[in-house]
């Protein structure tokens, strides 16, 4: 029945996901990006070493592609989704590192 409306609740017809300019992306994007960095920028003198370093430089970067995908593309569901997989990609990125690096801190 394609002529019944989307169903609000689901979380993919959420209007950060549909109808959004995309800032609100970038706002928690960047508030994912700068915690982020803050924790990995103290994690850098431990081992493994150069782990803290590069997630850093992920993080950053995958912020970076946030912005340049709000300002290259359309607007749209496209874009919103994009600036969603990089925000969650972010925040993934940043967490793994970070349990790796904790669990060789307590690892004999």
């Amino acid at each position: 029945m394609p002529d019944e409306e989307p169903d609000p609740t689901k979380v993919t017809n959420q209007p950060a996901l549909t109808t959004s300019t995309g800032r609100i992306w970038l706002v928690m994007g960047g508030l994912f990006a700068l915690i982020s960095a803050i924790v990995l920028f103290f994690l850098l003198p431990l081992a493994p070493h150069g782990l803290a370093a590069v997630a850093l430089a992920v993080v950053l970067l995958l912020y970076v592609a946030m912005v340049v995908t709000q300002l290259l593309t359309r607007r749209g569901r496209a874009r919103l989704g994009v600036l969603a997989a990089l925000m969650l990609t972010i925040a993934a990125v940043a967490l793994v590192s970070i349990l790796i690096i904790a669990t060789a801190q307590i690892s004999p």
